[in-house]
C-alpha cells in the first residue's frame, strides 16, 4: 500500500466509526426515519450528479433490479435498525456488534460456493467471533447494561449489510460504486421520506442534533462511501474489509470520550473476541 492509499484507509476507518457517534447525538431530538431519510437525502444529493459526470448512472439505472434490493439491504432496512437500537444502546457497544459483518460475509460466501471458508483459520475465526458474541449478548443482558431487543436489531442489520454487498457485487460487477449508492441512497430517501414527514418533530430540535444529523449525511454517508470505493480499487477488497476494525475501534473511543459512554464487561470480554474472528474469518490464506 502506497502512504496515500494508507491514508485514504484511515479516513475512511475514521468516517465509518464516527456515525454511531452522530446517529446518538441526533437521535435525542430526530425520530430515527427522519435520520434515514435525511443523511439519504444529502448523500444521494452528493453522489448523483458526480456519478452522471463520470456518465456511470445510466448503469446504475440499468441495473435497478438489482440497486433497488441493495437498497433495502444496505440502507433502507440496516439505517432504520441502528439508529432505532441507538435509543436504547451506547454508540461505542453498536460500532462493535457491526464489526461481525465479515463474520455473517463469510457464512454466505460459504452457501454461494466459496470453499476457502472452510480453511482452519478461518473455521476458528467464525467460531472465536460467535463466542464472542453470546458472550457480548448474554454479558449486556445479564447485567442490565444494554437492551436485547437493541442488541439483536443492530446484529440483524449486520447480516443484511453482509449478504448486500455480496448480491451486488455479484449481479453488478462492473458498475461505478458511487452511481450504485447514489441511487440507493436516492429510493431510500423516498422510501423514507413519508413516513419522516410522518413523524416530524413538534419539540423543538437542537443546534446539535441539526449538525449531528448534516454531517452524517456529508462525511459518513456521501464522502465515507466514495472514498471507500477508491480504496477498493487500489488496495483490493481484501485489504479494503480491514476498515471495519477501525471503524470499531472509532466508535468504542468516541462513545467513550465524547459522550461518557461507560466501559461495561460485555465490551471488555465480546470486544477482542468479536475483533480477531471477524479478522480471521475474512482473512484468505495464500494457495
Amino acid at each position: 500500500m502506497t502512504r496515500k492509499s494508507w491514508i485514504q484507509f484511515g479516513i475512511v476507518g475514521f468516517l465509518w466509526g464516527i456515525p454511531y457517534l452522530l446517529m446518538k447525538v441526533a437521535v435525542a431530538d430526530i425520530p430515527p426515519a427522519l435520520i434515514v431519510a435525511g443523511r439519504t437525502l444529502i448523500g444521494a444529493a452528493i453522489l448523483i450528479p458526480i456519478a452522471m459526470r463520470k456518465n456511470t448512472f445510466k448503469d446504475a439505472i440499468k441495473g435497478i433490479k438489482y440497486v433497488a434490493p441493495y437498497a433495502a439491504l444496505e440502507m433502507i432496512g440496516p439505517w432504520i435498525l441502528i439508529t432505532s437500537a441507538e435509543q436504547e444502546i451506547s454508540s461505542g457497544l453498536a460500532g462493535l456488534l457491526v464489526s461481525t459483518v465479515p463474520i455473517f460475509s463469510t457464512i454466505f460466501s460459504s452457501l454461494r460456493g466459496d470453499h476457502s471458508v472452510w480453511q482452519p483459520k478461518r473455521i476458528f475465526g467464525l467460531v472465536v467471533g460467535f463466542v464472542g458474541i453470546i458472550a457480548l449478548v448474554g454479558i449486556e443482558s445479564i447485567t442490565g447494561s444494554s437492551n436485547p431487543k437493541a442488541i439483536a436489531m443492530v446484529i440483524l442489520a449486520s447480516i443484511l449489510y453482509a449478504y448486500a454487498v455480496l448480491m451486488i457485487t455479484a449481479n453488478l460487477p462492473g458498475v461505478d460504486g458511487i452511481a450504485i449508492n447514489g441511487v440507493a441512497m436516492g429510493i431510500t430517501c423516498i422510501f423514507y421520506t413519508p413516513i419522516a414527514i410522518a413523524v416530524w418533530p413538534s419539540n423543538p430540535v437542537s443546534v446539535e442534533a441539526i449538525s449531528a444529523l448534516v454531517a452524517l449525511g456529508v462525511f459518513s454517508t456521501a464522502i465515507a462511501f466514495m472514498l471507500f470505493f477508491i480504496v477498493i480499487v487500489e488496495i483490493g477488497p481484501a485489504r479494503g474489509s480491514l476498515t471495519t476494525y477501525v471503524n470499531t475501534a472509532v466508535a468504542v473511543v468516541l462513545g467513550i470520550i465524547i459522550l461518557d459512554e461507560p466501559i461495561t464487561l460485555g465490551i471488555i470480554v465480546g470486544l477482542p473476541m468479536v475483533v480477531l474472528g471477524s479478522f480471521l474469518a475474512s482473512r484468505k490464506e495464500k494457495v
